[in-house]
């Protein structure tokens, strides 16, 4: 059985979690890869979780985590799920329920310091069985120069996870836009509306299982199918 976007799901590698097996250079599994590589096969793996040391200032910060963590009564354990480090960047993969009280001591703490949010970024992968939509935080500290990585993963059914406007006010947009793309629901967002999308708009545009259609615009003189009408080259 394969996914929408060709992928296998169920399986499992050495180096993290197989999530499928994609075809083409965007997975298009109905003929519809205008891009020419349509024989290209590769996994989708998600990284798995790092040992120590992380090198860098990872550890540091790892530590100083858990250790702030513990002192608020809260188990390490019980707030990060794994930590990953992937092609150089740090990444705490947290649970939901205990995503802004992460966000806050990391916001917070002296040794921490991640004063910035740049944004949050919705990713959808539907061969993640019970983690299908993912919420990718980019958190950099001013005070001592480095960036880190909040990732939270909820089920398709179940797309529900807080909003850190409170810690971070500047998230705002980006919640509404990964709500207005994705459909990751941010619970407790002063404002949770589409953004980009006109507020009647059904579905969420940049899902994998969104269906690919449209309609053709014109430009300069020339007129541009729609998606799923253009030429395939596989």
């Amino acid at each position: 059985m394969t996914e929408q976007n060709g992928s296998v799901p169920g399986m499992r590698g050495e180096a993290g979690d197989v999530i499928g097996v994609r075809t083409g250079m965007f997975g298009a599994g109905d003929g519809g890869d205008t891009s020419g590589y349509g024989r290209l096969v590769r996994t989708v793996r998600m990284p798995g979780e790092s040992v120590r040391p992380y090198g860098g200032y990872f550890d540091e910060v790892a530590d100083e985590l858990e250790g702030a963590l513990e002192e608020q009564g809260l188990l390490p354990s019980n707030a990060v799920e794994k930590t990953v480090v992937d092609r150089g960047e740090l990444t705490f993969h947290i649970a939901r329920e205990h995503l802004v009280r992460v966000c806050r001591t990391l916001r917070d703490d002296p040794a921490l310091r991640f004063e910035l949010c740049t944004g949050v970024s919705g990713v959808h992968y539907p061969g993640d069985k019970g983690r299908e939509l993912h919420a990718v935080y980019h958190l950099r500290s001013l005070t001592h120069g480095r960036t880190i990585r909040l990732e939270v993963s909820v089920p398709d059914a179940d797309p529900h996870l807080p909003s850190v406007c409170d810690v971070y006010p500047t998230n705002n947009w980006h919640e509404r836009e990964a709500y207005d793309f994705f459909g990751l629901v941010f619970d407790g967002h002063p404002a949770l509306t589409r953004i980009m999308m006109p507020d009647d708009w059904q579905g969420f545009p940049q899902r994998k299982d969104y269906p690919l259609g449209g309609i053709p615009v014109e430009y300069k003189g020339a007129q541009i199918p729609a998606p799923d009408q253009r030429r395939s080259y596989s």
